[in-house]
Protein backbone atom coordinates (compact mmCIF):
# COMPACT_ATOMS: atom_id res chain seq x y z
CA UNK A 1 0.00 0.00 0.00
CA UNK A 2 3.15 2.37 0.82
CA UNK A 3 4.62 1.75 -2.51
CA UNK A 4 1.17 2.89 -4.34
CA UNK A 5 1.49 5.96 -1.90
CA UNK A 6 4.79 6.75 -2.63
CA UNK A 7 3.74 6.47 -6.81
CA UNK A 8 0.53 8.93 -6.53
CA UNK A 9 2.64 11.43 -4.70
CA UNK A 10 5.60 11.09 -7.24
CA UNK A 11 2.72 11.51 -10.07
CA UNK A 12 1.33 15.09 -8.12
CA UNK A 13 5.21 16.40 -7.51
CA UNK A 14 6.12 18.64 -9.84
CA UNK A 15 9.43 17.71 -12.29
CA UNK A 16 12.41 19.38 -11.64
CA UNK A 17 15.26 19.96 -14.17
CA UNK A 18 18.59 21.77 -14.17
CA UNK A 19 21.08 22.68 -16.81
CA UNK A 20 24.43 24.13 -16.02
CA UNK A 21 25.34 27.24 -18.98
CA UNK A 22 28.80 28.51 -17.99
CA UNK A 23 28.35 30.39 -14.38
CA UNK A 24 24.42 30.33 -14.87
CA UNK A 25 22.22 27.66 -13.58
CA UNK A 26 18.93 27.38 -15.39
CA UNK A 27 15.81 25.14 -13.28
CA UNK A 28 12.96 24.17 -14.89
CA UNK A 29 9.61 23.39 -12.47
CA UNK A 30 6.86 21.92 -13.82
CA UNK A 31 3.68 20.63 -12.19
CA UNK A 32 -0.42 20.36 -12.96
CA UNK A 33 -2.81 22.99 -13.04
CA UNK A 34 -3.15 24.16 -9.19
CA UNK A 35 -6.12 23.12 -7.59
CA UNK A 36 -9.21 25.42 -5.63
CA UNK A 37 -7.37 24.66 -1.83
CA UNK A 38 -3.95 25.61 -3.94
CA UNK A 39 -5.27 29.01 -5.10
CA UNK A 40 -5.73 30.61 -1.73
CA UNK A 41 -2.03 32.68 -2.30
CA UNK A 42 -3.50 34.33 -5.20
CA UNK A 43 -6.14 35.48 -3.80
CA UNK A 44 -4.68 37.11 -0.79
CA UNK A 45 -1.84 38.45 -3.07
CA UNK A 46 -4.02 39.95 -5.92
CA UNK A 47 -7.19 41.69 -6.28
CA UNK A 48 -8.50 39.88 -9.64
CA UNK A 49 -12.02 38.61 -8.49
CA UNK A 50 -11.26 34.98 -10.88
CA UNK A 51 -8.24 33.56 -12.13
CA UNK A 52 -7.53 31.98 -15.29
CA UNK A 53 -9.28 28.37 -15.69
CA UNK A 54 -5.63 26.54 -15.90
CA UNK A 55 -3.30 27.95 -13.69
CA UNK A 56 0.13 26.40 -13.47
CA UNK A 57 1.50 27.91 -10.28
CA UNK A 58 3.85 25.20 -9.56
CA UNK A 59 5.69 26.31 -13.51
CA UNK A 60 9.02 28.21 -13.08
CA UNK A 61 11.79 29.24 -15.35
CA UNK A 62 14.45 30.36 -13.42
CA UNK A 63 18.29 31.58 -14.28
CA UNK A 64 20.63 32.08 -11.68
CA UNK A 65 24.11 33.06 -12.15
CA UNK A 66 26.65 32.58 -9.72
CA UNK A 67 27.20 35.90 -8.50
CA UNK A 68 23.66 35.87 -6.94
CA UNK A 69 21.71 37.65 -9.74
CA UNK A 70 19.09 36.20 -13.03
CA UNK A 71 15.59 35.86 -14.17
CA UNK A 72 12.43 33.66 -13.76
CA UNK A 73 9.29 33.34 -14.89
CA UNK A 74 6.57 32.55 -12.96
CA UNK A 75 2.77 32.60 -12.85
CA UNK A 76 1.82 34.78 -9.39
CA UNK A 77 4.25 37.90 -11.12
CA UNK A 78 2.74 37.92 -14.06
CA UNK A 79 -0.68 37.60 -12.75
CA UNK A 80 0.24 40.76 -10.87
CA UNK A 81 0.72 42.61 -13.99
CA UNK A 82 -3.46 42.18 -14.93
CA UNK A 83 -5.44 45.00 -14.12
CA UNK A 84 -8.12 44.23 -11.80
CA UNK A 85 -10.21 47.45 -11.54
CA UNK A 86 -10.79 48.04 -15.48
CA UNK A 87 -12.51 46.32 -18.25
CA UNK A 88 -10.59 45.52 -22.03
CA UNK A 89 -13.83 45.98 -23.50
CA UNK A 90 -17.47 45.93 -23.49
CA UNK A 91 -18.38 43.86 -25.97
CA UNK A 92 -20.70 40.32 -26.28
CA UNK A 93 -17.92 38.20 -25.17
CA UNK A 94 -17.56 39.88 -21.91
CA UNK A 95 -21.25 39.38 -21.22
CA UNK A 96 -20.98 35.43 -22.17
CA UNK A 97 -17.98 35.27 -19.87
CA UNK A 98 -19.48 37.07 -16.75
CA UNK A 99 -22.57 34.49 -17.11
CA UNK A 100 -20.24 31.71 -17.62
CA UNK A 101 -18.59 32.05 -14.24
CA UNK A 102 -21.60 33.51 -12.33
CA UNK A 103 -21.43 30.27 -10.00
CA UNK A 104 -18.04 31.91 -8.75
CA UNK A 105 -18.33 33.94 -5.14
CA UNK A 106 -15.43 36.12 -6.29
CA UNK A 107 -17.22 37.34 -8.88
CA UNK A 108 -20.28 37.92 -7.39
CA UNK A 109 -18.56 40.19 -5.08
CA UNK A 110 -16.75 42.74 -7.66
CA UNK A 111 -17.75 46.27 -7.69
CA UNK A 112 -15.40 47.33 -10.58
CA UNK A 113 -15.06 45.39 -13.60
CA UNK A 114 -11.35 44.04 -14.16
CA UNK A 115 -9.04 42.44 -17.09
CA UNK A 116 -11.06 39.27 -17.81
CA UNK A 117 -8.87 38.61 -21.06
CA UNK A 118 -5.82 38.01 -18.67
CA UNK A 119 -4.10 41.03 -20.75
CA UNK A 120 -0.38 40.89 -18.98
CA UNK A 121 2.67 43.02 -19.97
CA UNK A 122 4.80 40.80 -17.71
CA UNK A 123 8.32 40.57 -19.00
CA UNK A 124 10.00 38.14 -16.38
CA UNK A 125 10.93 38.98 -12.61
CA UNK A 126 14.47 40.16 -12.39
CA UNK A 127 16.54 38.60 -9.19
CA UNK A 128 18.97 40.73 -7.46
CA UNK A 129 20.74 43.77 -8.59
CA UNK A 130 20.40 44.19 -12.15
CA UNK A 131 20.39 47.60 -13.46
CA UNK A 132 17.77 48.24 -16.62
CA UNK A 133 18.03 50.91 -18.94
CA UNK A 134 16.75 51.59 -22.79
CA UNK A 135 19.15 50.87 -25.55
CA UNK A 136 19.57 51.04 -28.83
CA UNK A 137 20.73 47.95 -29.04
CA UNK A 138 18.80 44.93 -30.98
CA UNK A 139 19.26 41.11 -30.36
CA UNK A 140 20.55 39.39 -33.95
CA UNK A 141 17.56 37.35 -34.73
CA UNK A 142 19.69 36.59 -37.81
CA UNK A 143 22.69 34.97 -35.85
CA UNK A 144 20.14 32.69 -33.82
CA UNK A 145 18.52 31.22 -37.48
CA UNK A 146 22.31 29.99 -37.49
CA UNK A 147 21.99 26.49 -36.79
CA UNK A 148 23.51 25.46 -33.61
CA UNK A 149 23.69 22.49 -31.39
CA UNK A 150 20.58 23.27 -28.86
CA UNK A 151 22.17 21.92 -25.33
CA UNK A 152 18.95 22.47 -23.59
CA UNK A 153 15.44 23.30 -24.40
CA UNK A 154 12.23 23.79 -22.60
CA UNK A 155 8.98 25.20 -22.85
CA UNK A 156 6.44 25.40 -20.49
CA UNK A 157 2.82 27.20 -19.78
CA UNK A 158 1.86 29.46 -16.80
CA UNK A 159 -1.32 29.72 -17.57
CA UNK A 160 -4.32 29.44 -19.71
CA UNK A 161 -7.88 30.66 -20.26
CA UNK A 162 -10.91 29.60 -22.74
CA UNK A 163 -12.65 32.84 -22.05
CA UNK A 164 -15.60 30.56 -21.40
CA UNK A 165 -15.31 29.15 -25.64
CA UNK A 166 -14.76 32.81 -26.43
CA UNK A 167 -11.74 32.73 -27.43
CA UNK A 168 -8.72 31.38 -26.10
CA UNK A 169 -5.73 33.95 -23.37
CA UNK A 170 -2.35 31.84 -22.57
CA UNK A 171 0.83 32.65 -21.29
CA UNK A 172 4.01 30.35 -22.03
CA UNK A 173 7.98 30.89 -22.06
CA UNK A 174 10.13 28.60 -23.89
CA UNK A 175 13.77 28.96 -23.61
CA UNK A 176 16.63 27.62 -25.77
CA UNK A 177 20.78 26.81 -24.48
CA UNK A 178 23.18 26.89 -27.45
CA UNK A 179 26.96 26.89 -26.74
CA UNK A 180 27.26 30.31 -27.58
CA UNK A 181 24.19 32.25 -25.84
CA UNK A 182 20.67 31.35 -24.21
CA UNK A 183 17.18 32.99 -25.55
CA UNK A 184 14.00 33.00 -24.00
CA UNK A 185 10.95 34.04 -25.64
CA UNK A 186 7.85 34.57 -23.59
CA UNK A 187 4.61 35.18 -24.89
CA UNK A 188 1.19 36.05 -24.56
CA UNK A 189 -1.42 35.71 -26.92
CA UNK A 190 -5.08 36.73 -26.86
CA UNK A 191 -8.00 35.89 -29.00
CA UNK A 192 -11.36 37.01 -28.34
CA UNK A 193 -13.74 35.48 -30.72
CA UNK A 194 -14.97 38.13 -33.72
CA UNK A 195 -13.50 40.79 -31.73
CA UNK A 196 -9.44 41.39 -31.83
CA UNK A 197 -6.25 39.27 -31.49
CA UNK A 198 -3.02 40.27 -29.53
CA UNK A 199 0.56 39.21 -28.90
CA UNK A 200 3.10 40.36 -26.24
CA UNK A 201 6.15 39.28 -26.69
CA UNK A 202 9.35 39.57 -24.70
CA UNK A 203 12.37 38.10 -26.48
CA UNK A 204 15.58 37.93 -23.85
CA UNK A 205 19.09 37.00 -25.24
CA UNK A 206 22.51 36.49 -23.41
CA UNK A 207 25.89 35.98 -24.96
CA UNK A 208 28.32 33.66 -23.20
CA UNK A 209 31.23 36.42 -22.26
CA UNK A 210 28.96 39.26 -22.67
CA UNK A 211 27.95 41.44 -19.08
CA UNK A 212 24.23 41.88 -19.49
CA UNK A 213 21.24 40.50 -21.30
CA UNK A 214 19.12 42.08 -24.25
CA UNK A 215 15.68 42.04 -23.57
CA UNK A 216 13.19 43.25 -26.56
CA UNK A 217 8.88 43.68 -25.65
CA UNK A 218 6.54 43.96 -28.73
CA UNK A 219 2.96 44.27 -28.46
CA UNK A 220 0.75 43.34 -31.37
CA UNK A 221 -2.59 43.70 -32.42
CA UNK A 222 -5.51 43.60 -34.68
CA UNK A 223 -9.04 43.85 -34.80
CA UNK A 224 -10.45 40.21 -36.48
CA UNK A 225 -12.64 42.56 -38.56
CA UNK A 226 -9.81 43.97 -39.98
CA UNK A 227 -7.93 41.03 -41.10
CA UNK A 228 -7.46 39.35 -44.13
CA UNK A 229 -6.08 36.27 -43.47
CA UNK A 230 -7.84 32.72 -43.31
CA UNK A 231 -9.46 31.91 -39.84
CA UNK A 232 -7.26 28.65 -39.50
CA UNK A 233 -4.30 31.44 -38.70
CA UNK A 234 -6.14 32.97 -36.02
CA UNK A 235 -5.01 30.29 -33.48
CA UNK A 236 -1.87 29.82 -34.26
CA UNK A 237 0.18 32.76 -32.90
CA UNK A 238 3.43 32.45 -34.88
CA UNK A 239 1.95 32.69 -38.15
CA UNK A 240 -0.59 35.22 -37.28
CA UNK A 241 2.02 37.62 -35.36
CA UNK A 242 3.08 38.98 -38.44
CA UNK A 243 -0.62 40.21 -40.33
CA UNK A 244 -1.04 42.25 -36.49
CA UNK A 245 0.28 45.82 -36.11
CA UNK A 246 2.76 46.92 -33.20
CA UNK A 247 1.05 49.37 -30.86
CA UNK A 248 4.36 49.20 -28.40
CA UNK A 249 8.05 48.08 -28.59
CA UNK A 250 10.14 48.69 -25.62
CA UNK A 251 13.96 47.89 -25.87
CA UNK A 252 16.45 47.00 -22.48
CA UNK A 253 19.77 46.18 -21.48
CA UNK A 254 20.05 44.67 -18.41
CA UNK A 255 23.68 45.02 -16.99
CA UNK A 256 24.83 42.24 -14.25
CA UNK A 257 26.64 43.96 -11.12
CA UNK A 258 30.09 45.26 -12.41
CA UNK A 259 32.25 43.21 -9.62
CA UNK A 260 30.86 39.50 -11.46
CA UNK A 261 30.74 41.09 -14.60
CA UNK A 262 34.01 38.89 -14.97
CA UNK A 263 32.54 36.22 -14.11
CA UNK A 264 30.11 35.88 -17.26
Amino acid sequence: MSEVKDVAASVRSPRTESFNFGPWTITSVKGHILKSQQLERYHQELELPQLPEMLFGDNVLKILNTGGYGMEFNALDSMKRVDAHNAPFKVAAAQKWQEARSDCEFINKVVKPFDWTYTTDYKGTLLGNLQESPTDQRIDMEKLKVREKIHFYEEMTLFEDELADNGSASLTVKMRVMQSCFFILLRFFLRVDDVLIRIHDTRIYHEAGESYILREFTSREKSISDLKVEPSLYTNPTEIAEHLDITAEQYDRIDFPQADSEMT
